[in-house]
């Protein structure tokens, strides 16, 4: 273990994305520094700004006013949640960084937990939830579909009911960011950098304030996201598909024959070839749209935009008499 002196001068960055979260900035930082746990650290409280169409900005802006450790980023547009949690990466000047929503669903008594774990020796830090009733039961029984559907076709498994929330140490963090993909789906991404890692436990609470900002589309887009950026396998899957239907098709011809050499039969015509033709035609386009998710991330890949576009990158004034 290192001295005292030492790990208190470590210093612990949260990376705060935000959209819309104009009533929630104010409650999360006064929960931050309201607690004892984490009383003694050093530490930066970066916001990233996807792009807000409230006073977001705003408000942490009058935080930086009073608080030398709040920092901002401003997107120019909503870029999405995996883009701002990546340029909050990229920003993090801390010895070890958690990712954090704002809604305080995630309590900031954990990242004290989380600290702990850290310093005692591990690279990552997953907080994982135990008890997930303030989520809606669609959500839960989605989700929970999602991690075994993934954690069985993916050369990557995902920890069961672990978000973005988790402290990753300077080395993990510079490993992520040597990744140059654009197709950003990081719960995947901070899986597949691996390290050192262990869980932290906890009941997630209720959101502080508003609602979420993650409808039902959106988390299909997102499961699509990390289904297609970890996996080939819906790729073979109608490589299979299509072998078994070509075996079908040839069992069904040659009954056809025998039953009309043998028991002289008439042939149904019309509706068979119709329910044949149907059937086909659904397999080939569901196998072109599995197709295409992945030649769109290849198109999006080779253009080589960046990420997300950042407006402006404040600092607060205030003087951190801390360090004097």
């Amino acid at each position: 273990m290192q001295p005292e002196s030492t790990l208190r001068r470590q210093r612990i960055s949260l990376v705060v994305p935000v959209f819309n979260e104009q009533d929630a900035i104010p409650l999360f930082h006064a929960a931050v520094r309201s607690c004892g746990a984490l009383h003694g650290e050093e530490m930066e409280i970066l916001f990233v700004d996807d792009g807000s169409r409230d006073n977001s900005a705003s408000a942490v802006k009058n935080l930086q006013r009073t608080d030398p450790l709040v920092r901002l980023v401003r997107f120019t547009r909503n870029f999405g949640k995996e883009p701002a949690l990546f340029a909050g990466l990229e920003r993090a000047t801390g010895d070890a960084v958690v990712p954090i929503d704002v809604d305080l669903q995630d309590p900031v008594e954990v990242v004290a937990k989380l600290i702990a774990k850290w310093r005692d020796g591990f690279d990552v830090v997953l907080a994982k939830r135990v008890d997930r009733s303030s989520d809606t039961f669609l959500k839960r029984k989605t989700a929970e579909w999602f991690y075994r559907i993934h954690n069985r076709i993916s050369k990557v498994p995902i920890e069961e009911n672990v978000g973005d929330f988790r402290l990753m140490s300077r080395a993990v963090v510079n490993q992520v960011l040597q990744l140059g993909e654009r197709n950003l789906f990081m719960k995947g991404i901070l899986s597949w950098v691996g390290g050192r890692a262990t869980i932290v436990e906890y009941e997630r609470a209720p959101r502080s304030v508003g609602s979420g900002k993650f409808n039902g589309w959106k988390l299909w887009n997102l499961a699509l996201e990390g289904l297609t950026s970890f996996s080939t396998v819906p790729l073979r899957m109608w490589t299979y598909a299509g072998l078994c239907v070509a075996m079908l098709s040839i069992a069904y011809a040659f009954w056809v024959i025998v039953d009309k050499l043998i028991w002289g039969s008439n042939v149904p015509g019309y509706p068979s070839l119709m329910v044949a033709i149907i059937f086909l035609g659904g397999v080939q386009l569901i196998s072109i749209g599995v197709l295409g998710e992945y030649i769109g991330r290849i198109y999006i890949e080779t253009k080589g935009r960046p990420r997300y576009i950042v407006m402006d990158e404040l600092w607060s004034q205030v003087k951190d008499i801390r360090n004097e």
